[in-house]
């Protein structure tokens, strides 16, 4: 949390300037919402980017925090704004989650233009260094020989991790508790308090206590190994494979909008994202770039949507 509150520091003066004459000549401000508190990952990412952008294409991006109901109010906002490039919004997987677990007014796939998936950020099982279970492996086994009796903590419920952690169960075939919290810290909290067996986390928000050696990381829920824990092995590696927990984030903007302006702002967001000085500002707040821009973005959208949906109607998760 320190490295995002000093990120947030860095990026919260003025975003941006004036006078863009590649852009429409009534264009003043850009907003780019977030339906998330500031000074969590979303929110840093959004200045980061607006920052830089600002900068370098001459354009003003303001930030607005719009949270509540599960990320629905400020995505509500943005299906409702004018479709003209001015109003953008950060989606998260509850984008796509959201919608299959209580009525929406907007339809995450129909209502926005995909624009980019900006970032990724991997998600750890860890447990407290006085855990006995030194592997993903032996989590497991303990969960088999005390069914039911060991907890997994993560934010939720009805989240990417909590539906990876219910896809890892199945595919284990063990029985252990999901303990929801209302955001990671509290549930960190709770794994190095001893008062939960494990915790489903970010990396960014565990890499300090991995470091101190306060919690140890028993897997990562990627597709591949992660470069700031080399040896911490994928589930993939431990024999469940297509359990993937990332937190991806991208940008969307309102249905309609015309198709020239978008391309204009996949260009200064994919542009963004292979900068090397945006690399240094994200990768060390474990927000790796992704760069997946347009139709292939839309795809990508549409995947999980589907993926999500039907793990949720499977295994019956509930949004309470």
């Amino acid at each position: 949390m320190t490295m995002l509150m000093n990120a947030i520091i860095g990026c919260c003066a003025t975003i941006g300037l004036f006078g863009n004459q590649a852009w429409s000549q009534t264009t003043k401000t850009i907003k780019l919402v977030v339906a998330a508190p500031a000074g969590g990952a979303s929110d840093v990412l959004a200045r980061v980017m607006a920052e830089h952008i600002g900068r370098s294409q001459a354009v003003t991006i303001t930030i607005e925090n719009r949270p509540g109901a599960s990320t629905a109010i400020g995505t509500e906002a943005v299906a409702r704004a004018a479709p003209d490039g001015n109003t953008l919004l950060i989606v998260t997987p509850s984008f796509v989650i959201n919608p299959h677990l209580r009525k929406q007014s907007y339809e995450p796939l129909t209502s926005f233009a995909p624009v980019c998936n900006l970032v990724r950020s991997p998600q750890l099982i860890v447990v407290s260094n006085a855990s006995p279970y030194r592997t993903i492996g032996d989590l497991l086994n303990g969960a088999r020989r005390r069914a039911g009796e060991l907890t997994l903590a993560a934010a939720g419920p009805a989240t990417g991790v909590h539906i990876a952690f219910e896809r890892l169960k199945r595919a284990a075939n063990v029985n252990m508790t999901f303990v929801p919290y209302p955001g990671d810290a509290p549930a960190i909290n709770a794994g190095l308090g001893g008062h939960v067996t494990s915790v489903f986390a970010p990396l960014s928000g565990v890499a300090e206590h991995l470091r101190a050696g306060r919690l140890r990381a028993l897997a990562v829920a990627s597709p591949e190994r992660t470069q700031s824990v080399p040896d911490t092995p994928t589930l993939g590696e431990a024999g469940y494979e297509d359990i993937d927990a990332d937190i991806w984030q991208g940008i969307v903007a309102p249905a309609n909008t015309p198709k020239e302006t978008l391309a204009r702002l996949i260009d200064w967001f994919h542009a963004a994202l292979h900068v090397p000085e945006m690399k240094a500002k994200l990768v060390p707040l474990a927000l790796y770039p992704a760069g997946i821009c347009g139709a292939e973005f839309a795809a990508f959208l549409r995947k999980k949507f589907d993926d999500f949906g039907q793990v949720i109607r499977e295994l019956d998760v509930k949004a309470e």
